[in-house]
Order: structure tokens, then sequence, then C-alpha cells
């Protein structure tokens, strides 16, 4: 059996692995959770982990209009805590060791549609920064024995998910009429992110950037469209928007934000969500319109 140590007790995506694990996995994989707010957590023995999760960390929130001092905690708790766990995991640990730090897309910024393994990062606001910071300064601290494992996941959702599905959802539910627009875009249903962390640590994945994602790319209309329907309402598709909403997302204001997170394309290159022995057919859990029924 595996031990796993979540940092980040009250994350949506640490509740969700490890009830997720109890439920499938139990003979497998022992999850224990614990809070890295404050001291308290310097006192806690990792040496029988045999990964830690990362999970604390500042959420993505309006980067619009923040504070300096607002701008120093997203570096001190995405990228500075994230260094002191995995610092303290690898002083007690012995043997192979697993540190899985949950970075993003965002680190690519909103400029580029399609990401292929020579993308390079290019955050757009220190929110993004903090994350490629950290992924910066975890990955010397990996050798034969101590692994660290970046993953940059795309949009996830799921039940009583946070972020852009939520408003998107809601947007569904209240709109009968949507402007049909064609775009492109990786997202990730939670428990197929389960499922993947699961897997890699059963597979004992070393050193790497891993992206998972689900096995289709989605369109934001036809998501739209998705929901009405699992809600069992009529919805009216409005053609020629296209160019519209491309003006839209050339604005450098907050439209241009809302309009590229909404309508634009950024979707990963298929061939990135497959990692040696983990297929991305092995982790998809449900059907793409199940996993949509189950979150709204």
């Amino acid at each position: 059996m595996k031990k796993v140590l979540i940092t980040g007790k009250t994350s949506y995506i640490g509740r969700s692995f490890k009830a997720y694990v109890e439920a499938n996995y139990p003979a497998e994989i022992q999850v224990d959770s614990i809070s890295v707010r404050g001291d308290a957590w310097q006192s806690y023995d990792f040496s029988g982990y045999d990964a830690v999760l990362h999970l604390a960390g500042k959420a993505h929130a309006d980067v619009s209009n923040v504070s300096e001092k607002v701008k120093q905690e997203y570096y001190a708790i995405n990228k500075d805590l994230a260094v002191a766990v995995a610092e303290k995991y690898k002083s007690e640990r012995s043997g192979f060791s697993q540190f899985i730090y949950l970075s993003s897309i965002i680190v690519y910024g909103q400029k580029v549609e399609r990401i292929t393994a020579k993308t390079p990062t290019n955050p757009d606001n220190f929110y993004g920064d903090s994350k490629v910071q950290a992924e910066l300064a975890l990955k010397p601290l990996s050798n034969d024995t101590f692994q660290v494992l970046l993953i940059r996941p795309p949009m996830i959702y799921g039940p009583h998910s946070k972020g852009n599905f939520p408003v998107l959802v809601k947007l569904a539910k209240t709109t009968p009429i949507f402007p049909k627009v064609t775009n492109q875009r990786s997202i990730l249903f939670i428990d197929n992110l389960n499922e993947f962390i699961h897997q890699l640590i059963m597979n004992q994945q070393e050193t790497n950037t891993y992206f998972p994602q689900n096995q289709e790319y989605v369109n934001t209309t036809e998501l739209v469209q998705l929901i009405r329907h699992l809600q069992h309402k009529h919805m009216l598709l409005l053609p020629g928007f296209n160019g519209f909403v491309h003006m839209l997302m050339e604005q450098t204001n907050k439209f241009g934000t809302y309009a590229n997170k909404a309508f634009g394309s950024l979707t990963y290159e298929k061939q990135l969500a497959t990692f040696n022995k983990i297929r991305v057919s092995d982790y998809q859990v449900l059907s793409f319109e199940e996993s949509i029924r189950r979150s709204i």
C-alpha cells in the first residue's frame, strides 16, 4: 500500500482525490491530509509517505488591480511554501519518493492557442509567474530517489468546482440565446485528474512535467448547448459572431480577458496527455456527457 500526504487539507482537488481513492482504491493508497497554514506543519513527520501531493496555494482571482503586498503573497504561498514543504519532505524521507506539485496551464499565458512540448512558458500576470517560479525552484531538488512531478492541468471542472466552469454553467442555465463561436479548449474532469494522479503514484512515475486532459477538446458553444440539453432546455444559436468575438479578444482590457477565457482557443497537443505507461484513455473514467451531467 502507498501512503500519500496531501498538503492543502481544504483544497477542492485534495478533498476530491481523498474521496476518490477511498471509494475506488482503499487497498492501494492510504491518504492523509494536513494544513500547511501557520507553522504547525513543520513538526509533522513526513518520513513515512511514498508521495506528497502539494495542493496548498493561493487561487487565481482578479489580478487586474491588486497591491504589491497581495502580489508577494502569491509568491510566498505558491512558490516559497511549496519549496519549503518539498525540502522538508526530501530531508526526512529515504528511498523512492514523489513530490507532486499542481501547477497550471496558466503558465503559458493567453497569447498561445496550441501548446506543444516546445511551447515556452509566458505568463500574463504574477499569478502565472508565481507558478513558473515555483516550478523552476522545485526542479533542482530532484535526484534519483526524490522525484519532482509538475502537473499543468487545463481548466478543471466537477461537482462543486470553482473558477470559470460554474460561471459558464450559470450562464448556460439562464441564457436561451448564445453566439455560435468556433474554438477549442482542453479541459479536465476532476475524477479524470484523480485517476491520473492515482496512476502516477502506482506506476512510480519520475521527475517530469505532466499535461493531463480530457480525451477530446471542447467547443464553448457546444458545451453551453450540452448543459442546456441536460437541463431539458432549448437554445437558440446565433451565427456570425466569430468576427465580433475575435475583436473583443484583441482588447487589452477586462472585456478582452473575459472574451479570451470564454471563447479563446487553448489546447494541449494531444500526444502531451500520454506519459510512458499512462495513456490518455487510461484515466478517462466517464464519458464527457456524463462528466458534465454530474458537474452541473
